[in-house]
């Protein structure tokens, strides 16, 4: 078989040369980052949960007639993607307080936020990916002002989607980020939505027991991250019927630490 050409490696995927011209084949990998890659370790079999659960949600997005990159998953760790101008911003929607917003405000993690937020971040790890204001993208030149509420209108109908997505499984859609990038219909730039939607991404809180089943269980050193992820993937139905070594049991793992 011949040696694929690396495209890029990120923090958690791997880009390679597409079978075909304006193709990518995007690999999931087990690492795990946090505060900007300072933190770093490994979650067993994350890459395989989380292709699985961004494979679902951007099917289902497409289906709402929101534009992505993913075109079909390949295999357990490997999708097959269209190749995209990146744009330097990520964008992040938020429904409640938690994480950097709530230690920038000082406002308890948990409050219910009275409207959806909307931040920008420019994506550069050496400058601890800054927040930015829209004035500043369109200073720079990362985006256009059209490009800017295309992606503003998207994150919406995304977060709209989702949160019912997820409330209906028993889970509270806090918050996540999105990443976008630009394809070209002749010369002319069109924005869709790229990178993944995953627990990596997102922080995803169980509704009755307010448990985290997202990355921050590996940022806070809470542990059952493996566990976590495959609850998310078993809620949206991704296992099959009676994988119970699928099933989450948070409980019993707090038991196991000695907690």
């Amino acid at each position: 078989m011949a040696r694929r050409r690396q495209i890029y490696e990120g923090k958690a995927k791997i880009l390679y040369e597409g079978p075909e011209p304006g193709t990518l084949i995007q690999y999931f990998k087990d690492d795990a980052t946090a505060f900007n890659a300072q933190k770093k370790g490994t979650i067993n079999g994350k890459g395989v949960l989380n292709n699985r659960i961004s494979e679902h949600i951007f099917t289902m997005l497409g289906h709402i007639g929101i534009p992505t990159h993913f075109i079909r998953r390949l295999n357990m760790r490997e999708q097959l993607i269209r190749q995209v101008e990146i744009v330097p911003i990520e964008v992040v929607v938020r429904n409640v307080v938690a994480g950097s917003l709530s230690k920038r405000l000082g406002i308890e993690e948990g409050t219910a936020l009275p409207r959806t937020i909307v931040e920008y971040y420019y994506k550069d790890d050496a400058l601890g990916d800054p927040m930015v204001t829209d004035e500043h993208i369109l200073a720079f030149g990362w985006a256009t002002q059209e490009e800017l509420h295309d992606m503003a209108d998207m994150a919406i109908r995304v977060n709209d989607f989702m949160s019912g997505l997820f409330a209906g499984i028993g889970i509270k859609l806090v918050d996540f980020k999105l990443e976008f990038g630009r394809i070209w219909d002749n010369d002319y730039p069109r924005i869709i939505l790229a990178d993944e939607i995953s627990p990596d991404g997102c922080r995803l809180w169980d509704i009755a027991s307010g448990e985290k089943l997202d990355k921050d269980r590996f940022r806070r050193d809470l542990g059952g991250e493996v566990e976590a992820y495959q609850e998310v993937a078993r809620r949206l139905g991704l296992f099959p019927e009676g994988d119970d070594s699928a099933v989450l049991d948070l409980e019993s793992h707090r038991k196991r630490r000695g907690k």
